[in-house]
C-alpha cells in the first residue's frame, strides 16, 4: 500500500491479504469538475447504461434487487479497465477497511496476494502470494512470493472473486482454513493455516560480523522513519563499517514514509516523482534533510520479487542516484498510485488507479521491476526433487520431528536430516531448511540467517570482498537498462536482412 499524506482525507490500512498500493481517499467529483469526461460520447453511454438498467429490472422474469444489479455493473465498469488494482469496494468491503484503519489488525492468515482480473488458457487466474507478512501463519508456513493459492478450502480459487478469496482466508483466530498451494511448474501441496491476529511490524534489526549494520524493513508505515532513524543512530553507537537494507517481501506502504526512508541516505536530488492526467496530482519528491548515513558508507539494498511499491521507490531511488548495490532478484514491479473514493450514502466506494510513480532517471517499473545489479536466486527444484518434496511433505515426517524433538541438540538434528535426505534423495541445504523453518513456526523468527540464506551470503561478500567503490561506479540507471532491453527487443523482433 502507498499513499501520499499531502491528500486532505487519508485513510491507511493493511488490508487482510489485499495488494499494497498508492492509497488516498477523496469523495467522487461531478464528472465536469475534473474537465476530462464531459463530452457527447459519456453522455450517451451514461444514458444506455441507466436505460439497460431500468429496463432489466422492469422486464427481467424474476424479481431483481437494484442493488445487486448496481454492484453487478460496478464490478463489470472496474473489471472492464484491466486494472487489478481499481476495484469496486461494496459497504462490507469499506467497512473493513475502515475497521482495520481504526483497529490496526486483523484476523488473517498474513499473506499479502494477487490475481489476475481474467483466466487465460495458458494462465489460469489463481491467487498468487507476493509476500508474507513476517512472524504470521503464512510466514511460519515456509509460504513464499510466486507460489500460487489453486484451491481453498478444496475450492478452485480460479473462479472466486477477490472478494472471495478474501471472506474465505478471513475468519476468526484460532480457526484453520486449508489452502492448496503450488510453487513452480511441478511442486503441489497442501497447508493447513490457523488464523491469528496479524499485527504487521516495520522494522528489524541486528549487527552482523561486528560491523555491518542489517536493517529490515518490513512495511512502510507511520512509525518507519522514525524506528530506522533510532536504528541508524545505534549503528553509529557500534561504529559501523557498512549497511545491508533487506526490502525484501517488503509490500509496500506509504510514499511519505518511502521518501523519508530515502533522506537518510540521500541528502538533496530527486527521489520520485508521480505522474498524473488529472490537474493538481503531480508531484515531484526531493531528498530535504541532511544524509543520516556518511556518503562513503558501502550499502548493499536487498530486493525479491516480494518487494514492491514503496520499496520499490527507495530500491529505485539508491539505484538510479547510484547510491547502493542491489542484490537479489528482480522485484515485483507496481509502479502505480490509487485513491480509494467513498460513494456518498451507500456506504460503498471504489479504488482506482490515478497516477503512476518514476524513479529519479524518469521511468515508470510498473509491471517491468528493478532488476538487481547481481541477480542471486535460491536453488531451483527438478521435477524429480519436487515428487520427493510432496512425498516428505505428505509423510509430515519433519513437524513430527520437531513436535517429539522440541529442544532437540544440534547432532540430533543433524542426524535426522541425513536419514530424511537419504530416504528422500534431497539436497541437504533443502532439508535443513526445512528443518529450520519448522522449528521457527512457534517461535519469533530470527532477525537474519546467515547459514542459509544465500543472497544475505552474497551481500556480505559484495561489503567484506569486493570493491565497493568500483562496482557502484559501474552500475546503471534504470533508464539505462530499459533503453537497452528496448534495443534488445527491436533487434530480435527485426526479420535478418532488414
Amino acid at each position: 500500500m502507498l499513499y501520499d499524506k499531502t491528500h486532505p482525507r487519508l485513510v491507511w490500512a493493511v488490508l487482510i491479504v489485499f495488494f499494497c498500493a498508492a492509497i488516498f481517499v477523496a469523495s467522487v467529483p461531478p464528472a465536469d469538475a475534473q474537465g476530462l469526461a464531459s463530452n457527447a460520447d459519456t453522455r450517451r453511454y451514461t444514458s444506455y447504461i441507466q436505460s439497460v438498467f431500468e429496463f432489466v429490472q422492469n422486464h427481467f422474469v424474476d424479481s431483481v434487487d437494484a442493488q445487486k444489479l448496481y454492484e453487478g455493473a460496478m464490478n463489470g465498469m472496474m473489471a472492464a479497465l484491466g486494472d487489478p488494482y481499481s476495484v469496486f469496494l461494496a459497504e462490507k468491503d469499506m467497512a473493513d477497511l475502515n475497521q482495520n484503519v481504526i483497529q490496526g489488525n486483523y484476523g488473517g492468515v498474513g499473506l499479502y496476494i494477487s490475481k489476475p482480473v481474467e483466466s487465460a488458457e495458458d494462465n489460469p487466474a489463481y491467487v498468487e502470494i507476493a509476500a508474507p507478512i513476517e512472524d504470521t501463519p503464512g510466514w511460519k508456513a515456509g509460504l513464499q512470493p510466486g507460489d500460487l493459492i489453486i484451491e481453498i478450502e478444496g475450492e478452485s480459487t480460479e473462479t472466486l472473486s477477490m472478494d472471495d478469496v478474501l471472506a474465505r482466508l478471513k475468519g476468526p483466530v484460532g480457526e484453520n482454513v486449508g489452502i492448496l498451494v503450488r510453487r513452480g511448474k511441478f511442486l503441489t501441496f497442501p497447508v493447513t493455516l490457523t488464523r491469528a491476529v496479524i499485527e504487521v511490524p516495520t522494522v528489524k534489526q541486528a549487527i552482523i560480523g561486528g560491523d555491518v549494520g542489517y536493517l529490515k524493513l518490513l512495511s512502510f508505515s507511520s512509525m518507519t522513519a522514525n524506528r530506522a532513524r533510532e536504528v541508524i543512530a545505534g549503528f553509529k553507537k557500534a561504529n559501523y563499517k557498512a549497511l545491508i537494507l533487506d526490502l525484501r517481501n517488503n509490500y509496500g506502504g506509504r510514499l511519505d514514509a518511502a521518501v523519508d526512508v530515502c533522506e537518510f541516505f540521500l541528502d538533496s536530488g530527486p527521489v520520485v516523482s508521480v505522474k498524473s492526467r488529472i490537474p493538481g496530482q503531480s508531484r515531484d519528491y526531493n531528498a530535504r534533510s541532511a544524509a543520516l548515513v556518511p556518503k562513503d558508507m558501502p550499502i548493499v539494498v536487498l530486493i525479491n520479487r516480494g518487494s514492491a511499491s514503496a520499496s520499490e521507490i527507495v530500491a529505485g531511488a539508491l539505484k538510479d542516484r547510484s547510491r547502493a548495490f542491489l542484490v537479489g532478484e528482480k522485484s515485483f514491479g507496481k509502479g502505480s498510485v490509487q485513491q480509494v473514493y467513498p460513494l456518498e450514502r451507500t456506504g460503498a466506494g471504489f479504488k482506482l488507479t490515478t497516477a503512476r510513480y518514476y524513479t529519479p532517471s524518469d521511468v515508470n517499473i510498473d509491471k517491468v521491476g528493478i532488476p538487481p545489479d547481481r541477480e542471486v536466486l535460491f536453488p531451483a527444484i527438478s521435477a524429480e526433487e519436487s515428487e520427493k518434496l510432496v512425498a516428505l511433505i505428505k509423510a509430515r515426517a519433519i513437524p513430527l520431528f520437531v513436535e517429539e524433538h522440541p529442544d532437540a541438540a544440534k547432532e540430533e538434528t543433524q542426524a535426522f536430516s541425513q536419514r530424511i535426505q537419504a530416504e528422500y534423495t534431497l539436497p541437504s541445504p533443502l532439508v535443513d531448511r526445512l528443518i529450520r523453518d519448522e522449528q521457527n513456526r512457534t517461535v519469533i523468527s530470527p532477525v537474519y540467517d546467515l547459514e542459509y540464506d544465500v543472497q544475505l551470503q552474497e551481500a556480505m561478500k559484495v561489503l567484506r570482498e569486493e570493491n565497493f567503490l568500483h562496482l557502484i561506479q559501474n552500475t546503471k540507471t534504470l533508464r539505462a537498462l530499459q533503453e537497452e532491453s528496448a534495443v534488445v527487443e527491436q533487434a530480435l523482433a527485426t526479420p535478418p536482412g532488414n
